[in-house]
């Protein structure tokens, strides 16, 4: 069992992001080269004033030139399957074909899980099953990539994600929903809070889409905002 909290590490990011996209949008409404405008930038306010009308207006492909790298570790494969799905990233994983699993598998366990005795001791069990098929599987011969076949969604894993800053924001507009699963929403969450600590100026950007879009389209709504 994993007792070992999630970890999140951004370790790649552009060494000026502000000037980057600056340059970007100067760039769409400027006779100026893009290197001129680079080199004579003008302050963060400045800077910030021009970005954050560009964005306002739609003007998404500015912020496609940021890309960010980021470590993450002990989360489950459910959660990176759903990371997975989402388009513009690249991903490389820890593989169930060429790690062997050693001892008795490391696995996360669900909140909802956790707090219910009854539902734990059923989980745990099942973990406790699926760990001793595997060994028991390599045991016999059986190489990783088909005694894998036995191992459960809730298995830990370490993954290396990229993606540009237009389709984190996307990502935080949708895993930050409460609606989303609990441990991909604290994931994101820790994505975007590696992000702020360099660039504040994100934080109305990297929420729910219901705070941008100032409403909740989904089916279902926790209340928080009107729904339309």
């Amino acid at each position: 069992m994993s007792e070992k909290e999630q970890c999140v590490k951004l370790i790649a990011k552009p060494e000026n992001m502000l000037k980057t996209i600056y340059t970007a949008c100067k760039t769409c409404y400027s006779a100026k080269l893009p290197a001129e405008i680079y080199d004579e930038a003008p302050d963060e306010e400045t800077m910030l004033n021009l970005i954050e009308r560009v964005i306002s207006s739609g003007h998404y492909s500015t912020i496609e030139h940021i890309q960010l790298t980021f470590a993450i570790s002990h989360v489950s494969r459910a959660c990176t399957h759903q990371l997975v799905r989402h388009r513009h990233m690249s991903f490389s994983q820890k593989s169930q074909r060429y790690v062997k699993e050693k001892g008795e598998i490391d696995y996360i366990v669900p909140s909802a899980i956790k707090n219910n005795k009854d539902a734990l001791e059923i989980f745990e069990n099942y973990m406790k099953e699926a760990s001793d098929a595997y060994q028991k599987l390599v045991e016999c011969g059986i190489k990783g990539e088909d005694a894998r076949a036995v191992l459960p969604n809730a298995i830990s894993s370490s993954i290396v994600a990229s993606l540009n800053l237009r389709e984190l924001i996307h990502l935080a507009n949708l895993r930050l929903c409460t609606r989303a699963q609990g441990e991909i929403r604290s994931m994101v969450k820790k994505m975007c809070d590696e992000v702020l600590k360099t660039e504040p100026w994100l934080k109305k950007h990297l929420v729910p889409k219901c705070e941008r879009l100032g409403f909740c389209d989904e089916d279902k709504s926790c209340g928080r905002m009107p729904t339309k």
